[in-house]
Protein backbone atom coordinates (compact mmCIF):
# COMPACT_ATOMS: atom_id res chain seq x y z
CA UNK A 1 0.00 0.00 0.00
CA UNK A 2 1.05 3.59 -0.61
CA UNK A 3 0.14 6.84 1.08
CA UNK A 4 -3.23 8.28 0.06
CA UNK A 5 -3.61 11.78 -1.32
CA UNK A 6 -5.67 12.78 1.74
CA UNK A 7 -3.00 11.63 4.18
CA UNK A 8 -0.27 13.22 2.08
CA UNK A 9 -2.13 16.55 2.26
CA UNK A 10 -2.20 16.32 6.05
CA UNK A 11 1.53 15.62 6.13
CA UNK A 12 2.20 18.52 3.77
CA UNK A 13 0.09 20.86 5.91
CA UNK A 14 2.04 19.98 9.06
CA UNK A 15 5.34 20.61 7.28
CA UNK A 16 4.16 23.98 5.97
CA UNK A 17 3.02 25.04 9.43
CA UNK A 18 6.41 24.17 10.91
CA UNK A 19 8.16 25.97 8.04
CA UNK A 20 6.16 29.14 8.75
CA UNK A 21 7.09 28.92 12.43
CA UNK A 22 10.77 28.72 11.48
CA UNK A 23 10.42 31.37 8.75
CA UNK A 24 11.95 28.93 6.29
CA UNK A 25 10.41 28.96 2.77
CA UNK A 26 11.19 25.41 1.70
CA UNK A 27 10.23 22.94 -0.98
CA UNK A 28 8.33 19.87 0.23
CA UNK A 29 7.91 16.63 -1.70
CA UNK A 30 5.94 13.52 -0.76
CA UNK A 31 6.33 10.26 -2.68
CA UNK A 32 4.56 6.92 -2.45
CA UNK A 33 6.11 3.59 -1.52
CA UNK A 34 7.47 3.21 -5.05
CA UNK A 35 9.18 6.61 -5.04
CA UNK A 36 6.60 8.23 -7.33
CA UNK A 37 5.70 11.86 -6.62
CA UNK A 38 2.34 12.33 -4.87
CA UNK A 39 2.46 15.95 -3.68
CA UNK A 40 4.90 18.80 -4.12
CA UNK A 41 4.91 22.43 -3.04
CA UNK A 42 7.52 25.15 -3.32
CA UNK A 43 6.69 27.78 -0.74
CA UNK A 44 8.78 30.51 -2.34
CA UNK A 45 7.87 30.20 -6.01
CA UNK A 46 9.32 31.08 -8.45
CA UNK A 47 12.53 31.12 -6.40
CA UNK A 48 14.30 28.11 -5.02
CA UNK A 49 14.05 26.01 -8.17
CA UNK A 50 17.01 23.87 -7.08
CA UNK A 51 15.38 23.10 -3.73
CA UNK A 52 12.48 21.48 -5.58
CA UNK A 53 14.70 18.88 -7.21
CA UNK A 54 16.54 18.36 -3.93
CA UNK A 55 13.35 17.75 -1.96
CA UNK A 56 12.14 15.16 -4.48
CA UNK A 57 15.54 13.44 -4.40
CA UNK A 58 15.50 13.33 -0.59
CA UNK A 59 12.04 11.76 -0.52
CA UNK A 60 13.03 9.23 -3.16
CA UNK A 61 16.26 8.35 -1.32
CA UNK A 62 14.50 7.81 2.01
CA UNK A 63 12.09 5.32 0.40
CA UNK A 64 14.87 3.61 -1.55
CA UNK A 65 16.81 2.75 1.63
CA UNK A 66 13.91 2.94 4.10
CA UNK A 67 16.05 5.23 6.27
CA UNK A 68 16.34 8.95 6.98
CA UNK A 69 18.70 10.58 4.51
CA UNK A 70 20.80 11.96 7.36
CA UNK A 71 21.55 8.38 8.48
CA UNK A 72 22.35 7.35 4.91
CA UNK A 73 24.79 10.25 4.63
CA UNK A 74 26.66 9.11 7.74
CA UNK A 75 27.44 5.58 6.54
CA UNK A 76 27.39 6.30 2.82
CA UNK A 77 30.15 8.89 3.05
CA UNK A 78 32.65 6.14 3.87
CA UNK A 79 31.95 4.27 0.60
CA UNK A 80 33.97 5.63 -2.34
CA UNK A 81 31.79 6.50 -5.32
CA UNK A 82 28.60 5.54 -3.52
CA UNK A 83 26.77 8.85 -3.90
CA UNK A 84 27.90 9.61 -7.45
CA UNK A 85 27.09 6.17 -8.81
CA UNK A 86 23.61 6.03 -7.28
CA UNK A 87 22.86 9.58 -8.40
CA UNK A 88 23.72 8.56 -11.96
CA UNK A 89 21.72 5.33 -11.77
CA UNK A 90 18.61 7.10 -10.45
CA UNK A 91 18.90 10.10 -12.81
CA UNK A 92 19.59 12.51 -9.96
CA UNK A 93 17.01 11.15 -7.52
CA UNK A 94 19.58 10.19 -4.91
CA UNK A 95 21.16 12.63 -2.48
CA UNK A 96 22.93 12.31 0.86
CA UNK A 97 21.67 15.29 2.85
CA UNK A 98 19.40 15.68 5.85
CA UNK A 99 15.71 16.35 5.24
CA UNK A 100 14.36 13.05 3.91
CA UNK A 101 12.32 10.61 5.98
CA UNK A 102 10.40 7.40 5.21
CA UNK A 103 6.74 7.38 6.25
CA UNK A 104 5.85 4.15 8.06
CA UNK A 105 2.69 2.67 9.51
CA UNK A 106 3.23 -0.33 11.80
CA UNK A 107 6.68 -0.79 10.31
CA UNK A 108 5.38 -0.74 6.73
CA UNK A 109 6.73 2.02 4.49
CA UNK A 110 3.87 3.79 2.71
CA UNK A 111 5.88 6.70 1.31
CA UNK A 112 8.58 9.25 1.96
CA UNK A 113 8.97 12.98 2.54
CA UNK A 114 11.74 15.31 1.47
CA UNK A 115 12.36 18.93 2.50
CA UNK A 116 14.95 21.30 1.08
CA UNK A 117 15.67 25.02 1.34
CA UNK A 118 15.90 25.53 5.09
CA UNK A 119 17.83 28.70 5.86
CA UNK A 120 19.76 27.18 8.77
CA UNK A 121 21.42 23.83 9.51
CA UNK A 122 18.98 21.18 10.66
CA UNK A 123 15.83 22.99 9.58
CA UNK A 124 15.09 20.69 6.64
CA UNK A 125 15.10 17.74 9.02
CA UNK A 126 13.03 19.62 11.61
CA UNK A 127 10.31 20.43 9.07
CA UNK A 128 10.29 16.90 7.65
CA UNK A 129 9.86 15.39 11.11
CA UNK A 130 6.75 17.51 11.59
CA UNK A 131 5.22 15.56 8.73
CA UNK A 132 6.43 12.25 10.13
CA UNK A 133 4.69 13.12 13.41
CA UNK A 134 1.34 13.15 11.60
CA UNK A 135 1.83 9.52 10.58
CA UNK A 136 3.01 8.55 14.07
CA UNK A 137 -0.06 10.21 15.62
CA UNK A 138 -2.52 8.06 13.69
CA UNK A 139 -4.87 6.10 15.92
CA UNK A 140 -4.00 2.41 16.42
CA UNK A 141 -7.19 1.44 14.58
CA UNK A 142 -6.21 3.51 11.55
CA UNK A 143 -2.69 2.11 11.59
CA UNK A 144 -4.08 -1.43 11.69
CA UNK A 145 -6.30 -0.80 8.66
CA UNK A 146 -3.41 0.64 6.67
CA UNK A 147 -1.12 -2.24 7.64
CA UNK A 148 -3.69 -4.88 6.72
CA UNK A 149 -4.21 -3.35 3.30
CA UNK A 150 -0.49 -3.51 2.69
CA UNK A 151 -0.20 -7.26 3.36
CA UNK A 152 -0.82 -9.42 0.27
CA UNK A 153 -3.34 -12.19 0.79
CA UNK A 154 -2.69 -15.78 -0.39
CA UNK A 155 -4.64 -17.07 -3.35
CA UNK A 156 -5.66 -20.72 -3.65
CA UNK A 157 -7.57 -22.69 -6.26
CA UNK A 158 -9.04 -24.89 -3.54
CA UNK A 159 -11.73 -23.70 -1.17
CA UNK A 160 -11.79 -24.35 2.58
CA UNK A 161 -14.70 -26.17 4.19
CA UNK A 162 -17.27 -23.71 5.47
CA UNK A 163 -17.13 -23.02 9.17
CA UNK A 164 -13.65 -24.49 9.62
CA UNK A 165 -11.64 -22.14 11.79
CA UNK A 166 -8.49 -22.19 13.84
CA UNK A 167 -8.79 -20.39 17.16
CA UNK A 168 -11.45 -18.03 15.86
CA UNK A 169 -9.43 -17.13 12.77
CA UNK A 170 -10.08 -18.21 9.25
CA UNK A 171 -7.99 -21.22 8.31
CA UNK A 172 -5.68 -21.29 5.35
CA UNK A 173 -7.18 -22.63 2.13
CA UNK A 174 -6.66 -26.38 1.85
CA UNK A 175 -7.41 -28.91 -0.84
CA UNK A 176 -10.68 -30.75 -0.24
CA UNK A 177 -11.57 -33.55 -2.65
CA UNK A 178 -15.25 -33.33 -1.70
CA UNK A 179 -15.47 -29.57 -2.09
CA UNK A 180 -16.47 -28.22 -5.51
CA UNK A 181 -13.77 -26.34 -7.34
CA UNK A 182 -12.94 -25.32 -10.85
CA UNK A 183 -11.25 -28.62 -11.58
CA UNK A 184 -13.74 -30.92 -9.89
CA UNK A 185 -16.57 -29.34 -11.89
CA UNK A 186 -15.00 -30.37 -15.18
CA UNK A 187 -16.05 -33.58 -16.92
CA UNK A 188 -13.18 -36.00 -17.69
CA UNK A 189 -12.34 -36.29 -21.39
CA UNK A 190 -13.94 -39.21 -23.23
CA UNK A 191 -13.73 -40.84 -26.66
CA UNK A 192 -17.43 -41.64 -27.00
CA UNK A 193 -17.72 -39.21 -29.89
CA UNK A 194 -15.26 -41.31 -31.94
CA UNK A 195 -16.14 -44.38 -34.03
CA UNK A 196 -15.62 -47.72 -32.32
CA UNK A 197 -12.46 -48.48 -34.26
CA UNK A 198 -10.97 -45.06 -33.48
CA UNK A 199 -11.10 -45.04 -29.68
CA UNK A 200 -7.39 -44.26 -29.72
CA UNK A 201 -6.85 -41.50 -32.30
CA UNK A 202 -3.08 -41.67 -31.66
CA UNK A 203 -2.82 -45.41 -32.22
CA UNK A 204 -1.07 -44.96 -35.56
CA UNK A 205 1.66 -42.91 -33.87
CA UNK A 206 2.49 -45.28 -31.04
CA UNK A 207 5.75 -47.32 -31.31
CA UNK A 208 3.90 -50.65 -31.35
CA UNK A 209 5.44 -53.45 -33.39
CA UNK A 210 1.96 -54.89 -33.96
CA UNK A 211 0.97 -51.74 -35.80
CA UNK A 212 2.29 -52.02 -39.37
CA UNK A 213 0.92 -48.62 -40.40
CA UNK A 214 2.74 -46.40 -37.93
CA UNK A 215 4.53 -43.42 -39.55
CA UNK A 216 8.10 -43.95 -40.66
CA UNK A 217 7.77 -47.73 -40.90
CA UNK A 218 9.17 -49.21 -44.07
CA UNK A 219 7.06 -51.86 -45.72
Amino acid sequence: MSISIELAQRVLGACKQRAHELRAPVSIAIVDSGGHLVLFERMMAPYGWATGDMSIAKAHTSVMFNQPTDAIAQWGAAIPGFASSLAAMTHGKFVMAAGGWPLRVNGITIGGIGVSGGNAPGRDDDIARAGVAIIDALSPATQQVVAQQAVPQPVSLYSSPEGETNGGEASQPTRNEMSPSFYSAQEPPTTHHLPANEDDPYRAFRPDSANPNRPGERK
